[in-house]
């Protein structure tokens, strides 16, 4: 009893490695697209696990992860950003950038035309 006891420890070990893997190859996927989109460098081509929780679903329990991971604007300067997973589905993405409203139109100066 305790030699089978042992087997699916094993195994449900092995399986949550491989779970945690797969979601953290996901994560760096929607990081690497979602910095390339908006035009920012995704450092250090990676994420780490900041956070590990268990989520009901319709489709039963999933694990929570949140990732957090790096990246620049110009190279310059190092910001964080985080990702949010439930199982391998997104939750949510966020660079902790704010965003500009849709119905705002930049201000351009016209070069003047005059002669000094």
């Amino acid at each position: 009893m305790t030699a089978l006891f042992a087997i699916l420890l094993i195994c449900a070990a092995i399986w949550f490695w491989l779970d945690s893997a797969r979601a953290r190859e996901i994560a760096v996927g929607i990081c690497r697209h979602g910095c390339e989109e908006r035009g920012l460098q995704f450092l250090d081509q990676t994420v780490a696990l900041a956070r590990l929780g268990v989520r009901w679903t319709n489709t039963g329990i999933r694990f929570r992860r949140l990732f957090r991971f790096d990246f620049s604007e110009e190279g310059m300067e190092r910001r964080s950003g985080h990702v949010t997973l439930v199982g391998i589905q997104l939750e949510e993405f966020s660079l902790g950038l704010p965003s500009p409203p849709d119905n705002v139109v930049p201000f351009q100066r016209k070069p003047s035309n005059t002669l000094h």
